[in-house]
């Protein structure tokens, strides 16, 4: 598998085979016409598909608890509102897809790992590398050990087409405008939204790294339409970005990345993973954010 290098220019890639299932891609515009805006949405960890191979040793809610629910569906209306989108459809306790390829944790696997795959990141500390040892309240996902094998076949058969294809929409952004924005949607337990904004909580954290991903007018542009709209919103604690804005954010080469985690709370009942009555809400204020930044003037960014 040939490795992607975040420091290459940003250009549309080859289709890439894939399974059916791994990932969702929807244009804003029918293919061979030109994006109509820089705007890219991704939700890399809304994905609800378990497949047969992967034997968890937890059932229902409890792994489902690592899965960013219903992100894509407050999202969807992207592709209508000028916005390409790219959803993954496995669950992120398969693989997940915003990680290093090969960020992995040797301790999970039976046979060895090749020196480049074993991770030594504090996401891999934690358990919660590419393939995840445990969902987020610190539960083990496997009552076994997994091979090697299993890793390269979710990393190329998942990872890296879904990149591909992400690395594809934002390359046809680029082309037609200039310049890039991407938005890596999340969401947050409503323990870890305690961490930030005022009065000690907030309902969103963008996560630029501290403007490494991105220009600033991207992050405060956002924020200004999120806090007109009554959201507390915070910047870069308790997260700052993942491996996508990292990767993919390069202002001096006009792609900007900007992470986005919304507060579970204000849309999802934590307990049983059921949207409330705030789902409607958010989704409307959503579209209308998204409408917003389609029709903005981000002219600037092409400097």
């Amino acid at each position: 598998m040939a490795e992607m290098n975040a420091w290459e220019p940003l250009t549309a890639s080859p289709s890439v085979a894939r399974p059916a299932a791994a990932f969702d891609v929807r244009r804003a515009a029918a293919d061979g016409l030109p994006a109509p805006t820089p705007l890219v949405f991704a939700s890399p960890h809304s994905g609800r598909l378990y497949p047969d191979d992967m034997m968890p040793a937890l059932d229902g809610v409890a792994i489902r608890r690592s899965e960013d629910a219903y992100v894509d569906e407050l999202i969807a209306a992207a592709p209508d509102l000028g916005a390409a989108l790219i959803a993954a459809q496995l669950a992120r306790a398969y693989i997940d897809v915003n990680r290093e390829a090969f960020e992995l944790d040797p301790a999970m696997f039976a046979d060895e790992l090749p020196d480049f795959a074993r991770g030594r990141s504090a996401r891999v500390a934690a358990g919660l590398g590419a393939i995840a040892r445990v969902v987020s309240e610190g539960q083990e996902i496997y009552a076994r050990k997994l091979t090697f094998a299993e890793a390269r076949a979710r990393i190329e058969t998942a990872h890296a087409p879904y990149h591909a294809a992400l690395a594809r929409l934002l390359g046809e952004a680029h082309s037609a405008h200039g310049f890039a924005v991407l938005i890596d949607w999340h969401s947050m337990p409503s323990a870890a939204a305690r961490a930030g904004g005022r009065d000690g909580v907030c309902d969103m954290v963008l996560g630029d790294r501290f403007g490494a991903a991105c220009a600033s007018l991207v992050t405060t542009r956002v924020e200004a339409e999120l806090e007109d709209m009554g959201y507390r919103v915070a910047r870069n604690a308790p997260y700052a970005g993942g491996y996508t804005t990292e990767h993919y954010g390069r202002p001096a080469r006009r792609t900007h990345a900007l992470q986005i985690e919304i507060n579970r709370a204000i849309y999802l009942d934590e307990a049983t993973l059921t949207p409330t009555a705030g789902f409607e809400q958010l989704k409307g204020d959503l579209e209308r954010l998204t409408r917003t930044l389609a029709a903005a003037d981000w002219s600037a960014l092409r400097a």
